[in-house]
């Protein structure tokens, strides 16, 4: 998006789906950094906390300010004055609006925001403001802005190695279609690599695998019904073994992760072990103890990977979240580390670079960056503030449309400025006879047209998220996606087959089927 906002021929290309690796597994919060205030990363703590408010800004409606409590108890990491004085230095480091900067609550004020609290040994709590995100529609979306200004991007398209000239420098790319087996070559001045998790693996390819590398860890989460988990407000709060964890209402939802623990097995399908679902429950049980809530109690899970910068000698939790940039003898720009929050930083810094090389080869004069003010694609409605405006003006059409405020609601979260477009859908298609359920199918429409949706695991995983937070969802509707789908991309009956047989197994690896 940075790289063609600024007038470059720009394409894209990713091996899976957009956003099927860590973008869209992380704990879903454009979050100032406040735990790395503890390891006086005090430089990291000011620009991913200034950034957040520019992410807030451009994509209102993917994120949300959440407040979020951090109790303190006797003995714990945490205690008042630290507490105090550890938000007070991270309002002024992040930049926090005065509206939103911290308060210090009282054991009581504490257990009326939250009565599932452990009361015992509670001292109160620190409150201060995090933002929620749509991790993968974040993702999507910064996307699709770049479409709109002229990029070209291609998923399920591998790159299988690099082409060079005779100068030894990369120009290049043997990619392969994973959905025809077709290869064909991509050429470019400047190639980078953001592979998240796979850097090293195409670092290794160019032959510049030297000095720093990736060390891979991975963070589980659990999703329950409120029902059985009624949490009123957002919880971070640490373990007996020092971790800290999110517990985040979300709808009719609470999630809570994650696990920091080594990871090197399989990157594209890492999976919620029985050890990371009773660590997690464990905390959980410590923390909220009137639940006592049990692995069938459990609705769906996720679990991502991060892609870190190795240290050597400290525990993954311990790693920081630093983002670097390595370039290698043959011209290839590598990205690592970094954090959700900091993306539009992390991708100014590697266009800069490509800036400076295509001025030195070609003459030509880049501009600087213009992502600050930027807004994403649904993003353009007024910032924040006009985000709420719009969506008013949306609630008050329902009555022109039949379906539900929770409905129209979900619609403009999920889209922002691109709701009409999916209205426009709804309406053209609740003209016609339909075996589909007419809102979800303005839903698919659209994300086949304007998201290249290909599969059905693409719309219930990354453009609705509804697999990690409405399975039930998933499961009432998947027939008739994958019937729609199916019409739609004239699938034989073994390739039909096959998509089903991914989503089922999505389905149940995230209900934590196999474990019992």
């Amino acid at each position: 998006m940075d790289a063609v906002n600024r007038g470059m021929k720009t394409g894209m290309i990713e091996m899976q789906d957009f956003a099927a690796g860590t973008s869209s597994r992380s704990t879903k919060l454009v979050h100032g950094g406040l735990r790395y205030l503890k390891q006086f990363e005090v430089g990291l703590v000011a620009e991913v906390g200034k950034e957040r408010a520019i992410v807030y800004e451009n994509g209102p409606h993917v994120t949300t300010p959440e407040w979020m409590m951090l109790p303190f108890y006797k003995g714990g990491t945490f205690g008042p004055l630290s507490t105090n004085v550890g938000l007070r230095v991270y309002d002024f480091l992040a930049g926090v609006k005065k509206s939103e900067r911290r308060k210090m609550l009282s054991t009581e004020e504490a257990l009326q925001r939250e009565p599932l609290l452990q009361s015992e040994e509670l001292k109160g709590a620190g409150y201060y403001v995090e933002y929620k995100t749509d991790d993968a529609r974040l993702t999507i979306e910064v996307m699709k802005k770049a479409m709109e200004l002229g990029a070209n991007a291609l998923n399920y398209a591998q790159a299988t190695a690099f082409i060079y000239n005779d100068d030894g420098q990369v120009n290049g790319v043997v990619a392969k279609d994973k959905i025809t087996g077709e290869e064909f070559n991509i050429f470019a001045k400047q190639i980078v690599n953001a592979a998240g998790p796979w850097v090293d693996e195409l670092r290794d390819k160019d032959g510049s695998k030297t000095g720093k590398t990736l060390q891979l860890t991975k963070g589980s989460h659990l999703i329950f019904k409120q029902d059985v988990f009624p949490l009123q407000q957002a919880i971070y709060f640490d373990t007996p073994d020092k971790r800290m964890i999110f517990a985040i209402p979300r709808g009719d939802k609470a999630y809570v992760g994650t696990t920091d623990t080594k990871y090197n097995q399989n990157i594209a399908h890492p999976e919620v072990t029985k050890e990371d679902r009773d660590y997690l429950l464990h905390a959980i049980n410590q923390m909220f103890p009137s639940l006592a809530l049990t692995a069938e109690h459990i609705d769906s899970s996720y679990v991502g990977v991060r892609p870190l910068i190795s240290e050597p000698g400290k525990d993954p939790g311990e790693i920081s979240r630093k983002d670097e940039i390595f370039v290698s003898d043959s011209g290839l720009i590598s990205m690592a580390g970094g954090k959700l929050t900091g993306y539009r930083k992390m991708a100014q810094q590697a266009v800069d670079k490509v800036a400076t090389v295509l001025q030195k080869e070609s003459g030509i004069l880049y501009e600087a960056s213009s992502t600050v003010h930027l807004p994403i694609s649904g993003g353009d409605v007024g910032g924040s503030k006009g985000f709420e405006r719009f969506k008013n003006e949306q609630l008050n059409k329902i009555d022109s449309f039949e379906m539900s405020e929770e409905e129209m609601t979900t619609l403009v979260d999920r889209y922002g400025g691109n709701t009409d477009k999916v209205l426009r859908i709804f309406e053209e298609q609740q003209k016609k006879a339909n075996y589909m359920d007419p809102v979800v199918l303005a839903e698919l429409i659209y994300a086949i047209e304007e998201e290249l949706t290909y599969t059905p695991s693409d719309f219930f995983i990354r453009r609705t998220s509804a697999l990690f937070f409405d399975i039930d969802w998933v499961r009432t509707h998947k027939d008739s996606v994958i019937r729609y789908m199916s019409e739609v991309f004239s699938w034989d009956e073994a390739t039909k087959q096959r998509y089903t047989d991914e989503l089922e197994a999505a389905i149940e690896e995230a209900a934590l089927t196999a474990l019992g």
